[in-house]
Parts: structure tokens; sequence; C-alpha cells
């Protein structure tokens, strides 16, 4: 393996920078991890002495790497990193998912990920051009929840249709929406998207002809919601009538 530089994504590697997403990455994706980074003055903190077991037992090296470390969270307080080989994953069909439409900010989408395995939902598919899921950005900011997910880049939202199985789809838009609140007084099919568009420009206007759009109603103080606000509103509306 190379000698570690920041990330870009012509890589065929990445790094979960922090205590807790390289601890999920060596929980859940041990297969995937290449070296265990650590900060020299922290191998005696609890977080980072258990890191250390679990690398130890899943057989991945283990580095002092202060400056590598500082190079790669562009942070001088990383204590710990995995570098881990980036792995693509088919949603299943049978299960919800969540679709992020062009998404612009690795803070918000990663954010996405860890509200969506919160309440329940496994399969998050982003289409491009979108962030990279797999910047040290976007994983940090999942705190980690991308290695419990299945996770897929597509490049069109038809590409997605071809892989999602049949299923009912509720962009969030305003164009041809009814409230939430409506669709969530029936009842739900048994398999069903929610597909949220970009911070800026959210969902294009062929969309309120896919499935039934729905809108999350709010005063007129405001003209939008975050894309991760709205999206946890969603997530959460739909998993509590769905799992309850």
């Amino acid at each position: 393996m190379p000698s570690l530089s920041p990330y870009r994504s012509d890589l065929e590697y990445s790094y979960a920078p922090g205590i807790f997403p390289s601890m999920e990455c060596l929980l859940h994706r041990p297969e995937q991890a290449r070296r265990l980074l650590i900060h020299s003055g922290c191998a005696d903190r609890e977080g980072v002495s258990k890191l250390i077991s679990l690398a130890e037992q899943h057989h991945v090296r283990v580095e002092e790497a202060d400056k590598a470390l500082a190079r790669v969270s562009g942070k001088e307080n990383c204590y710990a990193a995995v570098v881990f080989d980036k792995y693509t994953d088919a949603p299943d069909p049978a299960r919800p998912h969540v679709v992020l439409h062009h998404p612009g900010d690795s803070g918000n989408a990663g954010t996405i990920l860890r509200t969506a395995l919160g309440f329940g939902i496994e399969d998050v598919v982003l289409v491009r051009p979108c962030v990279d899921v797999f910047d040290p950005k976007t994983v940090r900011a999942s705190m980690g929840s991308i290695f419990q997910l299945r996770v897929r880049t597509v490049d069109s939202f038809d590409e997605y249709l071809s892989v999602c199985g049949e299923r009912m789809m509720y962009p969030f838009m305003l164009d041809s929406s009814v409230p939430v609140e409506s669709v969530l007084a029936g009842d739900l099919p048994e398999r069903w998207s929610l597909i949220f568009g970009n911070e800026g420009s959210g969902l294009p206007p062929e969309f309120a002809r896919i499935g039934q759009p729905v809108r999350i109603p709010s005063n007129s103080r405001i003209d939008s919601l975050n894309l991760s606000v709205a999206a946890a509103i969603g997530i959460y509306a739909f998993t509590e009538k769905c799992f309850r």
C-alpha cells in the first residue's frame, strides 16, 4: 500500500477518522479494513485500546501514525482512523429505501445515513452527481453508520429503478404533493422508497409523476427545511407507521 495521502475520490480506499467511526468499521466491516492508525499519545485511552484489540482480533495491522492521522483527517485532534477498502452493495428489493437525488453536502448525507439506520432503514441509494459517500467527511458525519448500511451510488434514477424492485415511490417535493400525514392515514404498501432532492434545487419537476409526491407542512415563516431535517422527519414518520 502506498504512503497515505489526503483523500481523493479516485483512490481504492478511504479513511474512517475518529474513534467511533473506526470502531464501527472494525465491528461491522472488518474484512474491508487495511490498517488501524493510532496517535502515539493515545494508545492507553479506553476507546483506542478497544480498537487495538479489535484490530488484532481481525488481523488488521496497527500503526502509530501521528502525521498521517493529521494529514488524512485534516485535524490535529484525530486519535484514530481505519484505512478501509471501498465496497459496493446492492439494495435489498424487499426492504424500504431512502434515495438521495444529487445531494451536495457531505455533512447532510452522513447525517441522513445515521438517521436512516437509527430508524431501521438499512438501504440508502445516492444518485449522481452527488457527494462521495466514502469521503471521510461523509463517513465521519455518519458516525460510522455507513458500515451497517447497504449503500450504493448509481449514475441515474433510471439505474436505481432497474435494481430496486417493484415498490411505491414517495418523492418529497411541493409539485402535485399531498401532506405526509394524509399518506400515513392509510395503509403503507409492503415496499416503498422515500426520495429526497438536492439541498438547493430539490427534486426535478418530472418526479411529480413518480409514485405519490408528499410534502412536510410548515408555516409560512420559513421557505424550506434543511435536507437532513426533512429527511429525518420523513424517515421517522414512515418508519413509525411501518415498524411500530
